[in-house]
């Protein structure tokens, strides 16, 4: 059951569900279940980095667009009264 729900989990790229499975990760008991448990953990861990990259990259490219953004505005004058004159 465990194991279908890891492998569900990891098609649906689903990360929140993945943090639940690792924090009720049960004892395996035949070799065939220890194997595959293992090459779906491995999977699990490369679908995170994966995620984590295309967040920076996204990231990364959000600020570049807001500071474009920014850049193309004209800057705003202040409404002040300037009594030093």
């Amino acid at each position: 059951m465990w194991l279908n729900q890891l492998k569900i989990a990891i098609v649906e790229k689903n990360t929140n569900k993945l943090n639940e499975l690792m924090d009720a990760l049960p004892q395996l008991e035949n070799n065939k279940e220890i194997k595959e448990a293992l090459f779906l953990l491995r999977e699990a861990s490369e679908l995170v980095y994966t995620l984590k990259d295309k967040t920076s990259i996204s990231m990364r490219q959000m600020k570049k667009n807001i500071d474009f953004l920014k850049s193309t505005q004209s800057p705003t004058q202040r409404n002040t009264l300037d009594i030093k004159s």
